[in-house]
C-alpha cells in the first residue's frame, strides 16, 4: 500500500525536479522537509549547511523550521546573515522558488526577501497544536479552501506597518489565512489579518508559519493537507 500511495503521489508533482533544503544551527524540521520534498518529487533533495557559499541549480529553496542559533536577538535574525542566504538571496533574485517554513518564514523577513515581521504570539506563549489555514487566491497557495496543518511556534504573530499590509493586500500576497474548520476567521497568535503565509510582490517566495511537512506521509495518519501546499509551489 505504501508503494502504491508513493507513486500516487509521483504523478502530480515533476519527478526531475531538484530541490534543497538548508540547515542552520538548532534547525530541527531539516529532516521532516527533505522526507516531505523526497516523497513528492521522488528526488532527494540537496542538504545546504549555513555556512556553504554556493548551491547548484535547482527547482526551489526551503528553509525549514527550528530555532536557529537559539532564537538569540530575535528569531531569525542571526540565521538571516549566514554566508548561505547571499546565495538564497541570488537565486531568488533569479526567480527560483524558494520556501520558509516556521523559523524559514522568520529568516526570510529577516533578510528583507518577504517584508514584516514575526512578533511573540499574542497570549506570549508557545504554541503547538493543528490549527486551520484557508488557501487564497494566490499562485502559490494550494486550491483547496480550508487545511488542517500543524504549527509549534513562539513568534508567529505576524506583523506589518498599515501600509505594507495594504500592499500585501492589493498585490495578491497573502496565501494563507488562519481559520475555524468552517472557514470563518480565526487566529491563534495575534497576527495582522490573521495571515499564516505570504509572498513576494513576483509570487516566488513563500513564507508560512504553519508546517506543511508534517501533514504529507500517509504513514502517519495525521492527515496530508501538507502534500496539497507543498505541490502548488512545487508545480507552479
Amino acid at each position: 500500500m505504501t508503494v502504491i500511495l508513493y507513486e500516487s503521489l509521483r504523478i502530480y508533482t515533476r519527478v526531475d525536479m531538484q530541490t534543497a533544503v538548508i540547515t542552520f544551527p538548532a534547525s530541527n524540521c531539516d529532516r521532516d522537509m527533505r522526507e516531505a520534498l523526497r516523497l513528492l518529487t521522488g528526488k532527494p533533495p540537496l542538504s545546504i549547511w549555513h555556512q556553504d557559499t554556493t548551491i547548484p541549480n535547482v527547482d526551489l529553496i526551503a528553509l525549514p523550521g527550528g530555532f536557529s542559533f537559539g532564537d538569540y536577538l530575535r528569531c531569525g535574525a542571526m540565521a538571516a546573515h549566514s554566508p548561505i542566504m547571499q546565495e538564497v538571496k541570488r537565486h531568488a533574485a533569479r526567480g527560483v522558488r524558494i520556501l520558509g517554513v516556521c523559523n524559514g518564514f522568520q529568516i526570510l523577513c529577516e533578510a528583507g526577501l518577504l517584508p514584516g515581521v514575526l512578533l511573540r504570539n499574542r497570549a506570549l506563549k508557545f504554541i503547538c497544536k493543528t490549527v486551520h489555514i484557508k488557501a487564497n487566491d494566490n499562485p502559490l497557495a494550494t486550491r483547496k479552501d480550508v487545511l488542517a496543518v500543524p504549527i509549534a511556534h513562539h513568534d508567529g504573530n505576524y506583523y506589518a506597518d498599515s501600509d505594507t499590509l495594504k500592499q500585501l493586500q492589493d498585490r495578491n500576497q497573502i496565501a494563507y489565512t488562519y481559520c475555524t474548520a468552517e472557514g470563518d476567521p480565526d487566529n491563534p497568535n495575534g497576527a495582522a489579518l490573521d495571515i499564516a503565509g505570504i509572498t513576494n510582490a513576483q509570487h516566488t517566495i513563500l513564507g508560512m508559519m504553519p508546517h506543511p511537512e508534517r501533514v504529507t506521509d500517509p504513514r502517519l495518519g495525521v492527515g496530508l493537507d501538507g502534500q496539497r501546499i507543498l505541490k502548488a509551489i512545487l508545480n507552479q
